[in-house]
């Protein structure tokens, strides 16, 4: 009987942790991050992204040369912090996200998710949970790469899990930024997810197997219509 008592246990906090994931990836949670499309507007604006073909290629590139390496790496480091309840590596963590932005829309970008992120944190099951207000006193803002991992950590989220669910809601994103600013259809944004889905996990692998001294966010094209973008005349989205 205790047995199957643990077992059933077990799986329902399995279960509340898929679903706390699924939830935290949507688009739906309360964010913003349907309000930016880093760096693909710009693209587009350019020439550069001007049909399906062009934007699934777009996304592929970003998914291993700036996800990858930046955030995710920055991301699977912050869930062991967290984890390890070691404020003083999530704060390096934070102020090394910060200070890689490579532009003023992608800096504000990252502090604007991460401090609505806090705010969800805050009205959650977890609100009184240390690590939280820690979260809050980071300078000179939670950013949303090592907010997540809090949010994974604390739903009880292995690394590599929290980081399949933070580059799906990328994916999902950008997608759907994606049929607005190109623009394209759904069945075109489905396409390009099928096509994605197939390279997330080897991103995700590749972002927990990267040590600090190989985090990077060096992206100079992307930068470039990124700030390009902070003066383009006609927009939809904030980056």
């Amino acid at each position: 009987m205790a047995t199957t008592t643990t077992t059933a246990t077990d799986a329902a906090a399995a279960d509340a942790t898929r679903l706390q994931l699924m939830w935290l990836a949507s688009p739906a949670l309360p964010v913003g991050g349907f309000s930016y499309s880093e760096g693909l507007e710009a693209a587009v604006d350019a020439g550069l992204v001007h049909d399906e073909a062009t934007a699934a290629a777009w996304l592929a590139d970003q998914l291993p040369l700036v996800l990858a390496r930046s955030d995710g790496a920055a991301m699977a480091d912050a869930c062991r912090a967290w984890a390890a309840h070691d404020e003083t590596a999530a704060r390096t963590l934070n102020h090394w996200v910060s200070q890689t932005r490579e532009t003023a829309e992608l800096r504000l970008q990252a502090e604007q998710m991460g401090r609505s992120l806090l705010e969800w944190l805050r009205n959650g099951p977890h609100a009184s949970d240390t690590r939280v207000a820690q979260l809050a006193a980071l300078p000179p803002a939670p950013t949303w790469p090592v907010a997540f991992a809090l949010a994974a950590t604390l739903a009880g989220a292995t690394p590599r899990d929290a980081l399949l669910a933070f580059t799906w809601g990328w994916a999902e994103n950008l997608a759907q930024a994606a049929m607005k600013a190109v623009p394209l259809g759904q069945a075109a944004a489905q396409r390009m997810l099928v096509a994605l889905a197939a390279h997330v996990p080897a991103a995700v692998d590749s972002a927990l197997a990267t040590p600090p001294d190989a985090r990077q966010a060096f992206a100079p094209g992307l930068a470039i219509l990124s700030a390009r973008h902070e003066t383009q005349y006609s927009r939809l989205f904030r980056s």
